[in-house]
């Protein structure tokens, strides 16, 4: 009986090499544009202390989304469901030798307990991109740029994406004038955030039960539809400003219903969306002042964001922005159907990668067809049929499968013949 194949873990993905290489183009994207604003790459633990986001990250992402265990030593860890309060805490360790300001950026996976649907995984890969040691409002631009720029560098222009901001000093400030108490802030604030998550009469069911009257709530949704409304935001106002000056203000545009839900948010919040509303939001972010003494260090201002890999990868496809990319590095095959010349192949290769070639040689001294399909398979442009002839002479046939052309060539040459061939 034919055992049954083992399955991968519900909400996780398997790189094949078709996929590995879209994950490592995107990666080289993200440093590309994280490089070119001066940013450093860095990266935390996979294993944090559940503590670090119980009472920093809020409610909903400690009890109902992470992966929580115990070890052996009955210390509650969890596999780790976003970057910032790590960021904080290895902030914290070192701020007093740190230059400031704090440029770093990071790319690696997270986990959270989510129902798997289009766009949203429970093992991702995420990009977070900081700046922390400025108050400054062109801090909140810059990193509003670098994800314009990213945008632009992966052929998502303006007409595709849309950066969308709000400031929550401005959002407090106008919750207030409503009557919404210091204590019920948190909980209007998420109110907000779940207007496009929800449809009017259960938003409007859900903003009762946190104890929004019903003015309130009329208030709200009108506050919610008032574009101009950032202009009573000074922050704002030179926000706009100096997105201008980064050339990227044509990405950017004002939305009073992005708050974001992690509750360490305390003034600029962004999040990235595709205009024709077909995804969730890309990314999200914004600025958070008292993190990194929410963890023990010195008060310190930052701010940054975070985008996972699934959505940019949908949107990417959706929009025909998806490149052609090898799925092997190899250049060129050595292969031979003679078992005496086997060594004689492995000794070519060596030479050939101190040259600088990225080589394979065929295993077994198979039939030269078998040999000749399986480079095909593979996109490997070159093979070099090393036969009893050509090894006698010092030479190889060196077939070029791209064009289906083939000549005898020195071994010693071949290196000079495939960088000519390939430019």
């Amino acid at each position: 009986m034919k055992k049954q194949l083992v399955q991968s873990v519900k909400g996780t993905r398997d790189f094949y090499p078709e996929q590995m290489a879209l994950r490592t183009w995107l990666y080289n994207a993200i440093r590309a544009v994280s490089e070119r604003f001066g940013y450093q790459e860095w990266e935390g633990p996979i294993l944090e202390s559940i503590a670090l986001y119980a009472a920093k990250s809020g409610e909903e992402l400690v009890k109902e989304q992470s992966f929580v265990l115990t070890d052996r030593g009955g210390d509650e860890l969890t596999l780790r469901p976003e970057l910032t309060p790590t960021l904080a805490r290895m902030v914290a360790q070192k701020q007093n030798v740190l230059p400031k300001p704090i440029r770093w950026w990071s790319f690696g996976p997270f986990w959270r307990y989510e129902r798997p649907q289009k766009g949203r995984t429970r093992e991702f890969f995420q990009w977070n991109i900081d700046l922390i040691g400025s108050t400054s409002v062109q801090a909140d631009a810059e990193i509003a740029a670098i994800s314009a720029e990213f945008f632009r560098s992966v052929g998502l222009g303006p007409d595709i994406i849309r950066i969308q901001v709000n400031n929550r000093r401005l959002m407090d400030a106008q919750l207030r004038g409503m009557g919404i108490t210091a204590e019920q802030v948190s909980a209007v604030f998420k109110v907000i955030d779940k207007r496009d998550k929800l449809n009017d009469p259960a938003w409007s069911e859900y903003a009762a039960s946190v104890g929004m009257s019903e003015p309130q709530i009329v208030a709200l949704s009108a506050m919610m539809s008032d574009r101009e409304l950032w202009k009573q935001s000074d922050d704002l106002v030179a926000f706009f400003d100096a997105v201008a000056d980064f050339g990227v203000a044509d990405y950017i545009e004002f939305e009073p219903s992005v708050i974001r839900g992690l509750d360490y948010y305390t003034g600029t919040v962004m999040e990235g969306r595709d205009r024709d509303g077909k995804f969730r939001a890309i990314y999200g972010g914004g600025r958070y002042d008292n993190l990194v003494s929410d963890v023990g260090g010195d008060p310190l201002p930052a701010v940054g964001f975070a985008m996972g890999d699934v959505v940019i990868g949908l949107m990417l496809q959706e929009y025909g922005k998806l490149p052609a990319l090898k799925t092997t590095p190899t250049q060129v095959l050595i292969a031979t159907f003679d078992l005496s010349l086997c060594g004689a192949a492995r000794r070519l290769a060596a030479q050939w990668r101190t040259a600088g070639l990225r080589v394979e040689v065929y295993p077994d001294a198979a039939k030269l067809d078998r040999q000749l399909k399986y480079a095909d398979a593979k996109n490997i442009p070159f093979v070099a049929i090393l036969g009893p002839d050509e090894a006698a002479a010092g030479k190889v046939m060196l077939k070029d499968l791209r064009i289906k052309s083939q000549q005898v060539v020195a071994q010693s040459e071949v290196a000079q013949v495939i960088a000519s061939l390939a430019d």
